[in-house]
């Protein structure tokens, strides 16, 4: 697979000829979804998830499949079979990439604020991409997309779910509201000169992009 990183949460995916998008919100260049064949959304929130953009792409490509939680998918009403639910557990084959669900809930960000329905994907068994959340899956990761800036977090918090984990490559994503400073800073935590975490570390600007093997 070939990975490149559209802003804060978003990556396409792309393998033999076909396009799968994560979480194209509202954070992230539209651009992602031109020529894309499928697209998953781990939940609501609007750096994840935008209405508008989904409705626009599904309108200009009528075979794009879209598999997401069903709070997402109720706010697609009318897109007919192009839209999917799936949970926790699931495991499906879209655009030739074989997918599998783990995990229920976003994080908490705090008791008084309620939580959200949040679905992380593990695709081609290679790379896990878990939302707001640090889902850890039932089998070996070999590239992690960590969500490395969020209110719901700490680099404690990352570098325990990075040692959990243990993946080979640790790709940043969630990033978006990082300056330059901040994801210096973070870096200096989970790299080299951190305390230790078992995946090599890589922050991935807009547009840039990586081979998954």
């Amino acid at each position: 697979m070939e990975l490149t990183k559209f802003g804060h949460a978003c990556v396409q995916l792309e393998k033999d000829g076909r396009r799968l998008v994560i979480d194209p919100g509202g954070l992230s260049d539209a651009t992602a979804l031109e020529g894309a064949d499928a697209v998953l959304v781990t939940h609501e929130h609007f750096d994840h998830f935008s209405e508008a953009v989904l409705r626009r792409a599904a309108a200009a490509r009528p075979g794009l499949q879209i598999w997401t939680n069903p709070s997402v998918a109720k706010r697609l009403d009318g897109l007919g079979t192009q839209v999917s639910t799936t949970g926790d557990g699931d495991a499906f084959t879209v655009a030739g990439f074989d997918v599998r669900v783990h995990g229920a809930w976003h994080a908490v960000i705090h008791p008084d604020v309620p939580r959200i329905p949040n679905i992380g994907f593990l695709v081609d068994d290679a790379l896990f991409h878990p939302g707001d959340a640090l889902t850890v899956p039932d089998g070996p990761v070999g590239t992690l997309l960590l969500p490395v800036h969020a209110p719901w977090s700490t680099v404690g918090d990352l570098i325990d779910y990075v040692r959990e984990v243990a993946p080979r490559d640790a790709y940043a994503v969630h990033d978006g509201a990082l300056n330059d400073i901040g994801a210096t800073m973070v870096e200096g935590f989970l790299g080299e000169g951190g305390p230790g975490v078992p995946a090599r570390y890589h922050r991935l600007t807009a547009g840039m992009r990586a081979r998954i093997d």
